[in-house]
């Protein structure tokens, strides 16, 4: 992993306003933290636990796209376009048999591509109520500048998870 972190994914901000493009490019860098902990990890070794937790490589990746996935459909529609697709919290943190971290990878940048393509446009003072659920105030809201905040921070933290797990695969680190 000796070559320098592959940022190819990130928008170009050359016709977005400074919010919109610095919200992207921070978005898009510790995306590429997350992608570039996975290069050259074979599948078993996506999916191995290195540590005592039972979090992968793999795992994160998947689990990481199926919230910005959630957050996505939260943006567009608000709590009920964001429960309209039943996750598994278990599922959605391991790599189950037959499944590859290359399609996990795809369907995270499918899912980064249609993120940014609506940061472009998207009205950032926009609020939703949030889905009833433990960890949210009752009746608190959320902007679409917010939840893309909260996308950068839960992408960042699990980078760093990963790059944990990756460093105890192997010895690799994605910085440093």
């Amino acid at each position: 992993m000796s070559s320098p972190l592959d940022l190819s994914l990130t928008p170009t901000a050359a016709d977005l306003d400074g919010e919109r493009a610095d919200l992207l490019q921070t978005l898009a860098v510790h995306r590429g933290f997350l992608r570039y902990t996975a290069q050259g990890l074979t599948d078993a070794q996506a999916a191995e636990k290195s540590t005592v937790s039972a979090l992968t490589v793999g795992g994160l990746i998947k689990h990481v796209a199926a919230t910005e996935a959630a957050w996505y459909r939260f943006m567009v529609g608000g709590a009920a376009e964001m429960e309209s697709v039943a996750l598994d919290w278990e599922d959605e943190h391991r790599m189950n048999p037959g499944e590859t971290l290359q399609s996990y990878l795809d369907n995270y940048a499918a899912i980064a591509a249609k993120t940014d393509e609506l940061v472009k446009t998207a009205d950032l003072n926009k609020s939703y109520p949030l889905p009833e659920a433990p960890w949210f105030e009752a009746g608190a809201v959320r902007s679409v500048r917010r939840v893309l905040l909260h996308i950068i921070a839960e992408t960042a933290q699990h980078a760093g998870h990963a790059d944990i797990i990756r460093e105890s695969l192997d010895g690799q680190r994605t910085m440093g």
